[in-house]
């Protein structure tokens, strides 16, 4: 990945005292966590359904985030 993107995440606070012990246990910060957890997500996904094709992610709009 060429740049890292910020983004907002609104979860409750008990979730996110959840995946704050899941990190601390995990030896992560929560950036990493959540990035290895997006990554396994995306894995996952495209284990069970396919690759994703890069035709297809061009058509992502990504400016929100990408500010």
């Amino acid at each position: 990945m060429k740049n890292n993107i910020k983004i907002e995440l609104n979860v409750s606070e008990e979730l996110l005292r959840k995946f704050l012990f899941v990190c601390e246990k995990e030896n992560r910060s929560p950036s990493a966590q959540f990035s290895f957890m997006v990554r396994n997500n995306v894995a996952y996904y495209e284990k069970t359904k396919g690759r994703i094709s890069q035709s297809e992610l061009s058509k992502i709009d990504i400016s929100e985030y990408d500010k």
